[in-house]
Formats: structure tokens, sequence, C-alpha cells
């Protein structure tokens, strides 16, 4: 196994693009599918990708401010301190690894866009102030929990929410089916131990690369002088007023709301709790700021990469690329092999839509609809949908960005070892299925 990752890592660094030229190759790729199997004119294609181009700008924006505020959380005195007495319990760059891995997968199964910053983070303090550590490596295993689906994973929420697009056809679909299913948390817990024990077999490489601190991208908090010109804007920019006042506003909306609908976590819950712990945290608006000015930069890649993969789905639902191979892949299945099928569909697809709840809206009616017919187990479909959808996220560079963005890595760095990971959880994943359906 660590032959074959070896082998992996040589070839993805010798010849993976970067992200934002693998964007450009996808989006040529699936205008070429479209002329070729669905018989689209180029100007056909060229209004598609246009139309869905815009269809992300809020997604991103969300995605960005995800990133951001999580890093200037990350900046604040007091996460530094904790985060490094985390660090002192990691003795060795495994203890290292396996540290960041449980902590990352915890922190993904509560929110995905929580587990991104968080395992980024903690990967860069581990890389920081653990000797001898390979980084790419420490970054690949806080990255390989992302596929976990969780409390927060849209697709079995919406099923199981009465009113739902699909309540006609299937009805309501409860999470005690779907999510919290004995089987799929058991798969759950089997993923983590696979995890811990694929990372934990790879060494470190003769010749280790280190994280590469630099002013954009250190993790040491920034505050400003403590001196000033005595101005009144000058005492207000380093007075905590602002931000106490800021801060404390936040916090009491997350409480009313808590109070009001009960506690529910999804990507604008994650931005106001960053935000408000962030504001709360540092020392003032100047050093608020100071922090903010490092995170920018590593948003880049989402602010200019999004837009493509929009353009991308775009492209596949207007063609109507997605619904010719949702169909190709039903006329092969049998009830027995419906489930695996749809896994496999749903990573597939993932990779040229990176929305899950995007495409559900597109994919999931037929699948459904074809569930019923071959008497395929509903919870089951749902759920190897899902499994999919986040499958096939190893390798797709959208969703590794804002961990990248963090880390100051490119996407080569780590694919080498999430291609191997790929394999190993999808032969998980498939073999709980298969199980499932010669039970069943």
């Amino acid at each position: 196994m660590e032959a074959i990752t070896n082998v992996s890592v040589r070839i993805v660094q010798r010849y993976l693009p970067s992200a934002f030229v693998l964007a450009v190759m996808l989006t040529a790729i699936v205008f070429m599918l479209g002329m070729g199997i669905t018989r689209q004119s180029p100007i056909d294609m060229v209004t598609y990708w246009g139309d869905g181009f815009s269809a992300l700008f809020k997604f991103g924006m969300q995605m960005t401010l995800v990133l951001l505020t999580g890093y200037v959380l990350a900046l604040t005195p007091v996460v530094q301190t904790a985060l490094s007495g985390l660090t002192r319990h990691a003795g060795s760059p495994r203890q290292a690894i396996l540290l960041t891995i449980v902590v990352s997968f915890v922190c993904y199964y509560l929110n995905w866009g929580f587990g991104m910053v968080a395992g980024a983070i903690l990967a860069r303090e581990m890389g920081q102030r653990v000797a001898g550590i390979h980084f790419p490596l420490l970054v690949a295993a806080a990255y390989g929990g992302e596929l976990v689906r969780g409390p927060s994973s849209s697709i079995p929420l919406v099923i199981a929410t009465p009113g739902h697009f699909m309540e006609d056809a299937i009805g309501i679909v409860p999470v005690s089916q779907t999510l919290y299913s004995g089987w799929n948390i058991a798969l759950t817990l089997l993923l983590l131990a696979l995890l811990l024990a694929f990372f934990a077999r790879q060494k470190q490489p003769e010749h280790i690369v280190t994280l590469q601190m630099t002013d954009q991208t250190a993790s040491e908090p920034t505050e400003p002088p403590a001196t000033h010109d005595g101005t009144p804007s000058d005492r207000i920019e380093h007075s905590r007023l602002p931000t106490l006042f800021l801060g404390a506003m936040a916090a009491l909306y997350l409480i009313v709301q808590a109070v009001n609908d009960g506690l529910s976590i999804d990507l604008n819950t994650v931005i106001i709790f960053f935000l408000a712990l962030g504001l709360l945290l540092h020392r003032s608006p100047k050093a608020y700021l100071a922090a903010a000015e490092k995170g920018v930069s590593a948003a880049r890649g989402i602010i200019v990469q999004f837009p493509l993969y929009a353009g991308i789905a775009g492209m596949m639902t207007g063609s109507g690329l997605v619904t010719h191979f949702s169909e190709a892949v039903i006329s092969l299945a049998t009830p027995a092999t419906f489930p695996i099928l749809t896994f496999l569909c749903a990573g597939i697809v993932n990779f040229f839509i990176p929305s899950g709840g995007g495409q559900w809206a597109i994919q999931g009616p037929i699948m459904m609809e074809a569930a019923a017919a071959i008497g395929a187990d509903p919870a089951q479909t749902i759920m190897a949908f899902t499994w999919g959808d986040g499958w096939t996220n190893q390798i797709q560079p959208f969703w590794a960005l804002p961990l990248l963005g963090v880390a100051g890595l490119s996407a080569r760095d780590i694919m080498g070892y999430l291609i191997i990971w790929l394999v190993i959880s999808g032969l998980a994943i498939g073999g709980v299925f298969a199980a499932l359906a010669l039970l069943g």
C-alpha cells in the first residue's frame, strides 16, 4: 500500500495541473460532450455555460466568508493558545496525523464548513510545531474526513422535511432510516477506522516538505503596535468597544435563533459563529482587520474557480447530459445492484456538479422513480446517492480549495494520497451497500 501511494503521489505531482487549469479542462470536456452526446450546438453550450456562471455567486460568497471568518478566528490569541495546547499532545509526526484526523473528522461530521476550516487550521498548527512532519501528508489526512455524511447533509434532511419537492412520489423518509440508521452509523465508524489505518501506515518521505510560513500565511496572531497618535479616530481603531459591540450582537442573534427555532447548523450559522468569536476575541478593530488581510489571500481560489464550476453545472443540466448519464446507469440496474450503481453515478456526476443539493434536484427524481420501479429500498437509495456525492469530493479540487487556501498548498500536493484513499473508501462504501442488498 505504501509503495502504491508513493507511485500515486509522484504521478500526481508530475502530471496533475493546477486547480484552475483543471477547472478549465473540465469545462472543455463538458462542452465537447454536450455537442457529441446530446447534439447541442456550440452556441447552445456557451449559453448554458453563461446562464450557469452566476449560479454559485451566493454559495461562493458563503464559502469565502467561512474561510475568512474561520481564518481570522484562528489568529486570535485565545485560539492560538488552545491550538498550541492541542499540538503538545502530538510528540511525533504519526501522532500529529492521527490527532488531526480525529479532530477534523468529528468537525466534518458536525458541519463540513466548520470541519474544512478547523481541519486546515489544526493541520497548519501541527505543521508549524511538530518537527519532521511532511506537511502535504498532514493536510491530505485533514481533508480525508470530508467525505463523511453527518447531521448537516442536505439530501437526507430535505427528504425528511414535510413539503419537500418529491413528497408526492416518495413521501417522508425520516433520518432514523437514513443518517441515523444502524448500518449508516457503522459505515461512518468504519471509514474513520480505515482513514486512521491508511494514514498511520504512511511513512514520512525522504525529502519532507515543511510548512512554509510567509507574512500572508503566518499563523501567529497579528497585533498592531499598541502605540497610536492619540487622535479620536485612532483611539477608536485600537479600542475594544466596536468589536465587542458587533460580536455581542452576532452572539445574541445566534442565541435568539436557537431559542426560537432550535439549534440548526448551516453555512450562515457557521459564518456568524466564527464572526462573533473572532470579534470578541480580537483586541481591537485594527487587530481584526490585520488578521482579515491575511485571510483574504487564502480565498482567491474560491473567488476565481467557483463560477467556473457553476458554468460546468449549467452545461451539464442545460444540455441534458445529467439525465442521459443517469438513465444509462439505471438501464443496467437490478434491485440488488441499484444502490451501488446510484453511489457510483452520484460520485461521477459530482465531479462535474459539485453541489449536493443541486445535483439531487436534477438526478434525485430520476433515481427515486427508478428505485420505485425496480423495488429498491428508498432509504438506501437516498444514502447511496448522498455517500456518492461526498465520495468523489476527495479528488474534486472545488471542495478542497478552502482547506488548500488556509494551508497554502496546491491540489497536486495532496491528491496523490487522496486518490488511494478514494479507492479504499469507495470499496468500503460499496461493500456495505452490497452487503445490505444481500441481506435485504
